[in-house]
C-alpha cells in the first residue's frame, strides 16, 4: 500500500515538475535569443545575464549588461510571454563611478587583460590618449571599452578617470600625434634630459605651443613635457592628409619589419597579427576592428577560388580553417597582400611570405590555412570599414 501511494504521487507531480522545467527553459530561450540580437560578440557586448524561478511564472532576473537597449527587451520580451519579473540586472557603467565614467590613457601603451590581474591573459593594448568608457571597477582595476567597442580590463594606473565635460576639453584640445616608431617625452627641451614617459606611434598628447626643436606637450594628468617636433605632428593636420592607397599601406607595413609578436599586442613595440594590421591601417587614417575574427567581417569579398590573380595590395588575407558541413569557419591569422604572391604578416616577427612553392620564401602553413581575402580600400567610410577622423578616438 505505502509503494502504491508513491507510485500515485509520483505520478500526481510529474506533469507539475515537466511544466516548470518548460518554462524555465522557455526563459533561458528568450535571454539567448536577446543576447544573439544584441550582443552576439562578447568581445564588444557586456549581456551576462541569469535568473531564477520564484514559481512557475514569477521569475527574478540578475546579472549585468552595458546595453540598455537589450535590458529592456528582454523584459518587454519576458513580459509578453506572461512572467512577472523582480529586476536585479546592473547596468553599467556602475552608479559608484559617479560621473567619472569616462578615462583618457595616460601612458604610451596601455595594457588590456581579461580578468582583472596582472597574471590574467593579455588581450588587448590601447594607446596613450585614447578615450576610454569605463564601465565598474574592482581594486585596483577597471572593465573598459575602447573606441571599437572592445572590453576588457585595465589597471587604472593606465589612464586618467574624467567626467564627460574633462573628457570633452581633452578630445576639443589641439594635440600632437607621434608618428616615428618610437620617441621619448623629456623634462626639459633638451633630450639629454631626464624623460618624462616613452612614445609609440599614434600616442597623442596635448599641444602647448613651440619651443625652439621642441613642442610642450600635456598629458592627461597633467604631467608636462618635451617632444622633438620630428617625432610628430599636429594631429588634425596629420588626419587630413591620410591617403589610404594600395602604395602608402604597403609603404607603412614595411616600416615594422622584423618588430616582434606580442599576444595581444597593437604598439610598433610589439604586436600579434591583428594588430599588426590595425596599426598599419590606423596610420593611414583607417580604424579597423581589434581582432582578426572581426576584421574578416569588413570590407568586400575576392573570388580566390582559382588562385590569387583577383587580389591586388593592401588586401587583407585570412587564415585558419574553412568551414565544413558539421563545423564554422574559424579564422585565426590574418596578412596584407603585397603581390606576386607575396603578403607581410606578424608571425613570430613581421615577415614576408609567399603561396608561391618557388619563392624561397614559401610558407605551405599559411598556404593550407588560408580561408578567404577581403578588399578594404574600396570600403572606406561603409561595409564595416570606418575612417579614424570619423572615430571620437
Amino acid at each position: 500500500m505505502r509503494y502504491f501511494s508513491i507510485l500515485i504521487f509520483i505520478i500526481l507531480i510529474t506533469p507539475i515538475y515537466s511544466q516548470q522545467n518548460k518554462s524555465m527553459d522557455n526563459v533561458q530561450q528568450i535571454i539567448n535569443k536577446v543576447q544573439q540580437k544584441f550582443a552576439p560578440d562578447k568581445r564588444t557586448a557586456l549581456f551576462d545575464i541569469t535568473y531564477e524561478t520564484v514559481n512557475q511564472k514569477n521569475i527574478i532576473l540578475n546579472g549585468e549588461t552595458n546595453l540598455l537597449n537589450a535590458k529592456t527587451s528582454l523584459i518587454n520580451d519576458l513580459k509578453n510571454e506572461g512572467y512577472n519579473i523582480q529586476d536585479e540586472i546592473s547596468l553599467l557603467p556602475s552608479e559608484e563611478l559617479g560621473e567619472n565614467i569616462y578615462g583618457i590613457i595616460d601612458i604610451s601603451v596601455a595594457t588590456m587583460r581579461t580578468k582583472p590581474k596582472e597574471a590574467a591573459e593579455l588581450t588587448s593594448q590601447t594607446l596613450l590618449g585614447c578615450m576610454i568608457k569605463i564601465l565598474k571597477k574592482k581594486r585596483g582595476w577597471a572593465l573598459v571599452q575602447t573606441p571599437d567597442k572592445y572590453i576588457a580590463w585595465m589597471e587604472f594606473s593606465g589612464f586618467q578617470p574624467m567626467n564627460k565635460d574633462q573628457v570633452d576639453q581633452w578630445n576639443n584640445s589641439k594635440k600632437i600625434i607621434i608618428t616615428k616608431e618610437y620617441g621619448f617625452v623629456y623634462t626639459k627641451p633638451d633630450d639629454k634630459s631626464l624623460r618624462v614617459s616613452d612614445l609609440v606611434a599614434g600616442d597623442l598628447l596635448k599641444n602647448l605651443g613651440d619651443d625652439g626643436n621642441f613642442i610642450k606637450v600635456e598629458f592627461p594628468d597633467k604631467r608636462v613635457g618635451f617632444v622633438l617636433n620630428d617625432i610628430c605632428e599636429d594631429y588634425k593636420s596629420w588626419l587630413n592628409s591620410r591617403d589610404p592607397n594600395e602604395e602608402n599601406i604597403l609603404k607603412t607595413a614595411d616600416r615594422f619589419m622584423g618588430v616582434p609578436y606580442l599576444w595581444g599586442g597593437t604598439s610598433t613595440k610589439a604586436m600579434d597579427c591583428s594588430g599588426f594590421t590595425r596599426t598599419v591601417f590606423f596610420l593611414n587614417g583607417i580604424y579597423l576592428p581589434r581582432d582578426a575574427s572581426q576584421q574578416v567581417h569588413v570590407g568586400i569579398p575576392i573570388d580566390t577560388q582559382n588562385g590569387f590573380s583577383n587580389l591586388k595590395p593592401g588586401d587583407l588575407l585570412f587564415f585558419g580553417k574553412k568551414a565544413t558541413d558539421t563545423t564554422k569557419e574559424k579564422i585565426t591569422h590574418v596578412g596584407i597582400y603585397i603581390g606576386n604572391d607575396q603578403f607581410i604578416n606578424e608571425a613570430g616577427r613581421v615577415k614576408i611570405d609567399s603561396f608561391n612553392k618557388n619563392d624561397k620564401n614559401f610558407s605551405r602553413y599559411r598556404l593550407n590555412q588560408f580561408v578567404r581575402a577581403k578588399r578594404i580600400l574600396t570600403s572606406i567610410g561603409k561595409n564595416g570599414v570606418e575612417l579614424l577622423k570619423n572615430i571620437k578616438y
